[in-house]
């Protein structure tokens, strides 16, 4: 995999999973980051992040649905497959379900999945102080790190905040460190090949 080719008929596709937080309501800038990267966007959503988000919005900014469900049986696919995914607010919740297997959301089944098929994944956790203490969430994160996802968090990428103050910065988040740690990973893996 090279990256995105804005020229070519077949864009790359990357969903950006976004979960329950009030940073959700902002990935429309992280959408159009990857867009002037070259990326075809899919927004997927746990059931709580679809509460943050505008559906309406984002279904025009990249030409797809968004989706948080399963779909029916006998439905037809209506996004392209991923090339690549970005979790990204990523939720102590959804991080330590994803470490330990649990497929019970739409967002959390294609995670699993593509890791699985060796897609390219970033993940960026965005939470309180107090939350990321927990041990579960620490083992988590270096579970998935081990299995080869490109996991940004701590103070280096975003200061941790308290309790009840994560509207306060959602301001200064740096929406474009996934994409940058994303395009490391496919340009290794362009040179590995």
């Amino acid at each position: 995999m090279s990256g995105p080719h804005p020229s070519s008929e077949r864009r790359e596709v990357l969903y950006v999973i976004v979960c329950g937080s009030p940073l959700a309501g902002h990935v429309g800038r992280l959408v159009e980051l990857a867009q002037q990267d070259g990326w075809d966007v899919c927004v997927v959503t746990t059931p709580d992040g679809a509460k943050f988000v505008d559906r309406t919005a984002l279904a025009r900014q990249t030409g797809h649905p968004v989706r948080s469900r399963y779909k029916n049986p006998g439905d037809p696919d209506v996004l392209p497959p991923a090339d690549a995914m970005i979790v990204c607010p990523a939720t102590v919740n959804t991080v330590n379900k994803w470490a330990v297997g649990i497929t019970d959301t739409l967002a959390l089944g294609l995670l699993i999945e593509a890791q699985g098929q060796g897609v390219p994944i970033v993940a960026v956790p965005f939470t309180n102080a107090a939350m990321a203490a927990h041990p579960a969430f620490q083992a988590s994160l270096a579970r998935l790190r081990e299995w080869g996802v490109s996991v940004l968090f701590g103070d280096h990428v975003h200061p941790l905040h308290p309790p009840g103050s994560g509207e306060r910065h959602l301001h200064a988040f740096p929406w474009g460190i996934g994409l940058a740690a994303l395009r490391g990973q496919l340009h290794q893996v362009t040179s590995a090949a």
